[in-house]
């Protein structure tokens, strides 16, 4: 049976939206069938008022990290309020007149994804003005496993802002549920939270999306690959930015040179990739099986091979959200031994996690 995303189904939440005024929290992926939300809303005389756009922006054309200016959508002509750069979270004042916020954005299941650091901050601001808040709920293309080490706070960030482990199995409405009930929001606050369920899903459902969720994420494969491949971003190795194999190759000048070998160059959401212009050599992973567990055998193998003065950046903690993986990695922990250390979290994880699913 074919799933059903919330936003296609109109009369779950129409009624809901009728004679409010609506902030819509949006980007290239919400859409109703081929329209986007925004459109088809207002073809139904729904009163949207305003856009708040995560990382990558309303089109989602935007490189990884680039400050995102306001503007207005030159469809609609609707005020476009960026929720990436400076302003993460939507002030009282850019909430006022604002009945009702409607959250709609397709997810990958990955606690570095910063979607769900955007869902945070909108959830607190709604409930600091006491706006009810609408999640539109979407798949979770890597729903299918739970992995990882569980973020320590002390390392929060953009990047990580919750304790929970880098893969973790819930769709954008269950995880929505998880920030409200576990007070995960300043000062304990709680947001009025509905979730508009998904049909026809469950957490092994088999989902390809439709839509680039962010320009560095072009396919199936790099979606699954991206958990395991992101800790490149933490090191001196590129995992493919700057080639259309974004997250299914990873290479740097400092490997052992082999018969697999790219250049990064300028393209559409990595203007300056890492090594632009320079011959990387690594792996090709285009064809590897399907992922249902982090694969941290590219990363060991990588820092084996390296052979510049400094492998790790700053940035790898906030990624791993603890020191220990960086510590481990550089002791010459095995896979499988640095895996039996995130048992005993990833368990008490999953307690909490079911409190909150919606689906099987």
């Amino acid at each position: 049976m074919e799933i059903k995303v919330a936003a296609a189904q109109t009369e779950l939440y129409l009624n809901l939206l009728k004679g409010k005024n609506i902030a819509i929290v949006a980007n290239q992926t919400s859409t109703i069938n081929t329209a986007h939300l925004v459109d088809s809303l207002l073809s139904l005389h729904i009163s949207v008022k305003k856009v708040f756009a995560p990382e990558h922006g309303f089109r989602g054309k935007a490189d990884a990290g680039e400050a995102i200016a306001d503007g207005r959508d030159k469809k609609t002509g609707l005020p476009i309020i960026s929720l990436y750069g400076k302003n993460k979270k939507p002030s009282a004042a850019q909430l006022q007149g604002i009945d009702l916020i409607l959250f709609d954005i397709q997810d990958v299941g990955a606690r570095f994804y910063t979607y769900i650091s955007s869902l945070h901050y909108v959830m607190e601001a709604a409930a600091e003005v006491g706006i009810p808040l609408i999640i539109l709920d979407r798949p979770n293309p890597n729903g299918h496993y739970i992995d990882g080490p569980i973020l320590e706070m002390e390392h929060k960030s953009f990047v990580g802002m919750h304790p929970v482990p880098v893969v973790y199995g819930m769709t954008i409405g269950e995880y929505g549920q998880l920030i409200n009930g576990e007070e995960w929001l300043k000062n304990g606050v709680k947001c009025d939270l509905t979730v508009i369920p998904l049909k026809n899903y469950t957490h092994n459902s088999t989902y390809s999306l439709p839509i680039k969720p962010s320009p560095n994420l072009p396919n199936n494969k790099s979606i699954n690959l991206y958990p395991s491949l992101c800790f490149f971003e933490g090191t001196n190795v590129s995992a493919g930015r700057g080639t259309n194999l974004q997250f299914q190759i990873y290479g740097s000048p400092f490997l052992t040179k082999n018969d697999f070998s790219f250049t990064p160059q300028s393209n559409e959401g990595a203007k300056y990739p890492k090594y632009k212009n320079k011959l990387a050599y690594g792996e090709d992973l285009t064809n590897y099986k399907h992922l249902s567990q982090l694969n941290l055998s590219w990363l060991i193998k990588a820092y084996q091979q390296n052979t510049s003065d400094k492998f790790f950046n700053a940035f790898f903690t906030k990624l791993a959200g603890t020191e220990k993986l960086q510590q481990q990695i550089e002791k010459g922990v095995s896979e499988k031994d640095i895996k039996k250390t995130w048992q005993k979290d990833l368990n008490a994880f999953k307690k909490t996690r079911k409190n909150y699913l919606i689906y099987n």
